[in-house]
């Protein structure tokens, strides 16, 4: 553990944000949307965001970079963009080293006119097809339509936290997490409403599955309600909490049980330091009649422009009636914006479950985005 803490602090003094992380958002008193094409986060960025990305994040900027005529637009009307994330892994566990591709995605976004977009992404990677319309037809909401992810939750690009998808891949026993992994899609409909700079709200139905989903009628649906609130505190400290509830329905078949999550999330921001939190209860999920919960805290500090130091605690208990049911890691890391569209992720990953099995890891992601 001394030796693991030494190596950050030597990576820390060797070093000196990113715009599709949550903790930015709450920094920055800004939302979702100011920076996405999705009013609810991740995925594209839009014109302005595109822009901020490229002009106020990195740590160098080239002479003339900010005057350079690069544009994300095709036309007047269209943009596009992409995810590219491929990474070294070591696994105390295993006691081996590979390398492995996260994530490959494509974006299109067209604005048919002032109140109706669309927006597509393939992944290569992973083969997932997500496409939707948006429809801003009310003042302050909309209407949304397709294959999608489900607002629940801190949406975080880092899927390992128990309150996403868990340790998928990164353990040979790997514990999961909720069903919010990057593969996660539903077919169906969201609607979305601000209550000013105060409040946020969406709702949705929707089949699970995507496009690859079953056979219609096979399923029931699944619906999701998320609340965030953002009031104006002070312009050198930020706040937002919110709750979030899911219910999932298995299939119509006899013998399949339904579950359920509900759950709660915070945030602060001040002098540099960002909070964010979440703990979810979920009911019947690992299995009948039982209870389980997750919890994520993330603390992050920005160094200087350009650079981030990031510690994380995700908690998982499978079962809160049982014992050797919990699963736990910390992990402690940087991120690392030397130059426009381009990150470097040094993580460190401690596991402190009841399991005694050494799940150590070591992790050093490189991101590139457009």
């Amino acid at each position: 553990m001394r030796t693991v803490l030494s190596l950050f602090v030597l990576f820390v003094f060797l070093s000196g944000e990113i715009f599709s992380l949550p903790r930015f958002s709450v920094r920055s008193g800004g939302k979702c949307i100011d920076c996405h094409v999705n009013p609810t986060g991740g995925t594209m960025r839009n014109e302005s965001g595109w822009k901020w990305g490229k002009n106020n994040l990195v740590m160098w900027k080239s002479d003339g970079e900010e005057s350079s005529q690069a544009s994300n637009m095709i036309g007047e009307n269209v943009s596009y963009g992409l995810d590219f994330r491929t990474q070294y892994l070591y696994s105390q566990e295993q006691g081996k080293s590979d390398f492995q591709n996260m994530t490959g995605s494509l974006y299109f976004n067209a604005e048919l006119n002032d109140k109706i977009s669309l927006f597509a992404r393939n992944d290569f990677v992973w083969g997932i097809w997500e496409a939707y319309g948006i429809a801003n037809i009310f003042k302050s909401g909309y209407i949304k339509a397709g294959v999608f992810t489900p607002n629940y939750g801190i949406r975080l690009d880092d899927h390992t936290a128990y309150t996403r998808g868990g340790d998928l891949g990164l353990t040979h026993t790997s514990s999961g997490g909720l069903i919010y992994d990057p593969r996660y899609l539903e077919t169906g409909v969201e609607f979305g409403y601000n209550f000013g700079e105060l409040a946020f709200a969406t709702m949705s139905i929707g089949r699970q599955g995507g496009f690859a989903s079953a056979a219609p009628f096979s399923k029931d649906p699944s619906y999701t309600a998320r609340v965030e609130f953002t009031p104006e505190v002070s312009d050198n400290f930020t706040f937002m909490a919110g709750a979030n509830y899911a219910s999932h329905k298995q299939t119509l078949f006899p013998g399949w049980r339904d579950y359920s999550y509900a759950g709660g999330f915070l945030g602060f921001g001040a002098a540099g330091f960002t909070l964010l939190a979440e703990y979810d209860i979920a009911s019947n999920y690992r299995a009948a009649d039982t209870t389980s919960n997750v919890m994520m805290v993330e603390l992050s500090y920005k160094i200087k422009r350009g650079l981030d130091a990031v510690v994380r605690y995700d908690r998982y208990d499978r079962n809160t009636d049982g014992e050797g049911d919990v699963t736990s890691h910390l992990i402690v890391g940087l991120e690392y914006f030397p130059v426009s569209f381009m990150e470097i992720r040094p993580q460190f990953r401690l596991f402190t479950a009841d399991d005694p099995t050494k799940k150590n890891s070591v992790v050093l992601q490189f991101h590139f985005w457009y």
